[in-house]
């Protein structure tokens, strides 16, 4: 049977998917739109949601050896300009700074788009012997890329993220770094954000501007779309060569140390939206939710309610729950539907009647599904459905994945795949540029990433028909 839809001014996602993001962004409160062009207000929910986000991902930072580090938001020209390669991919979206107060300043001051060159000038500063590494470092700041189009959380000019950046003694310790990094963001993916993701490394093409590899964590949102959703670059030694960082090795001889960088960023708030989300707004899964439950009271003017509601609200929040209680004279349909919207996992309603018999009604918020609990056993029967939220959304989301993942084997297959549905394709290809930048023209898709897989599909590449080594996903993406 159908969901009841209770929240009316939301565009159903079959009609209009833009619309029906948008709506919820604005009507769940996660955003406002600001004067700035391009820059989004963070309400005080969507803000909540990051800060889990944050805590989540900064405590898995912490057990794998990085320490948190504050770079300036300013980078000078001439330091951008040392990386010929990184200073070129970012060129088109820099914010310049030209004057300080009324004065111009003598050299133009960038707002940090990322902060590779920030790190190399301190690394080329502390960095003297084989002692001094490795260092790994992260930072949680807001960058600044000019975006021409955007969208919240998607795209903004302005975004929150964290940056991490590593420097090594050998190339094998920085491409394990890499690889590790990956990992823990595809581990935070699935185990908090109930998103499963398609791991692999990006096209020399679609590489990050400096890196030697560029790896990705590829997530499929409910239209079929594909959201980059973090990345983990693998610099060799290019930025310690342009920025002369140097130490002395074990050997006492004068080498160049290598580096990493990696982040995801507010994007993955937009990801939670499209992965789970449905006609009624918000569906958040329970390990990042700002409020795992709400209490909600019914008949509040009758005798005891309230006190009740009062003493469950106190027992599940020291029991180290996320816990809501609206007292508010606002109508229980009410209630019902601005929580609907919000996404909280659980509801918790009580009324007269239900304390008579010792019991609550405890209402999921991914399937409507009600269940009457016991008072006496309540701690351990919210936190069974809360697991049970978890893990049947990212069923529902792998499901999603599965079903919308096609292989191809000619062109002629890929294009009529591509015309009918936003999907992820397979194929095999050559590795050439000019056949990647065809299948965009022509099928309208970007490849996503090449997955770690010795996988074939066939011989030969999809577009040229030459010898293909290399299984590659494409998708259309956000």
């Amino acid at each position: 049977m159908a969901k009841e839809k209770l929240v009316k001014e939301i565009t159903s996602m079959d009609e209009d998917f833009a619309r029906w993001y948008t709506d919820i962004v604005k009507k769940a409160e996660l955003v406002e739109y600001s004067s700035v062009k391009g820059c989004m207000v963070i309400r005080p929910y969507g803000y909540a949601i990051w800060e889990n986000i944050q805590k989540n991902l900064d405590n898995m930072f912490k057990e794998t050896g990085h320490e948190n580090v504050y770079m300036p938001m300013f980078i000078p020209e001439s330091l951008l300009n040392k990386e010929k390669d990184h200073v070129e991919g970012f060129a088109p979206e820099v914010a310049w700074v030209t004057h300080g107060g009324s004065e111009k300043l003598n050299e133009r001051l960038c707002v940090r788009p990322t902060s590779e060159t920030l790190f190399c000038e301190h690394y080329k500063n502390i960095i003297q012997s084989y002692r001094d590494l490795p260092k790994l470092y992260n930072q949680w700041c807001s960058v600044v890329r000019w975006e021409k189009t955007t969208r919240p959380f998607l795209r903004s000019s302005e975004f929150l993220w964290q940056e991490g950046h590593t420097i090594h003694e050998t190339e094998e310790e920085a491409i394990a770094e890499t690889e590790r990094m990956l990992n823990v963001y595809a581990d935070f993916a699935r185990d908090y954000l109930a998103i499963p993701v398609l791991k692999g490394r990006k096209t020399e093409k679609e590489q990050f501007a400096g890196a030697k590899a560029t790896y990705t964590i590829e997530a499929m949102m409910h239209d079929g779309k594909a959201l980059q959703s973090g990345t983990s670059h693998y610099f060799g030694d290019g930025f310690a060569k342009a920025f002369e960082i140097q130490y002395t090795d074990r050997n006492n001889q004068l080498k160049n140390p290598y580096q990493t960088s990696w982040g995801v960023s507010t994007r993955l708030i937009g990801a939670i939206i499209m992965v789970h989300g449905d006609d009624n707004g918000l569906v958040l899964p329970p390990k990042i939710a700002p409020s795992q439950l709400v209490i909600v009271p019914i008949a509040t003017k009758k005798e005891g309610v309230l006190e009740k509601a009062s003493e469950l609200y106190d027992r599940l929040k020291a029991s180290g729950l996320r816990v809501l209680k609206d007292f508010t004279d606002q109508t229980p349909g009410w209630k019902f539907a601005e929580y609907e919207m919000k996404g909280v996992p659980l509801r918790l309603e009580i009324g007269p009647r239900d304390i008579e018999n010792n019991n609550c009604v405890l209402v999921r918020r991914d399937n409507g599904e009600k269940v009457i609990v016991s008072l006496d056993n309540l701690e351990n029967e919210v936190n069974a459905i809360l697991e049970d939220i978890q893990a049947s959304l990212l069923k529902k989301a792998e499901k999603n994945m599965a079903e919308n993942t096609f292989d191809a084997t000619d062109l002629e297959e890929m294009k009529k795949i591509a015309d009918e549905k936003n999907c992820f394709i397979r194929t095999m290809w050559c590795g050439d540029r000019e056949c990647e930048e065809k299948l965009k023209d022509v099928v309208g898709v970007t490849s996503r990433c090449m997955p770690f897989t010795d996988e074939k599909l066939s011989d030969t590449c999809i577009c040229c028909g030459k010898k293909a080594e290399k299984l590659v996903v494409w998708g259309k993406a956000y």
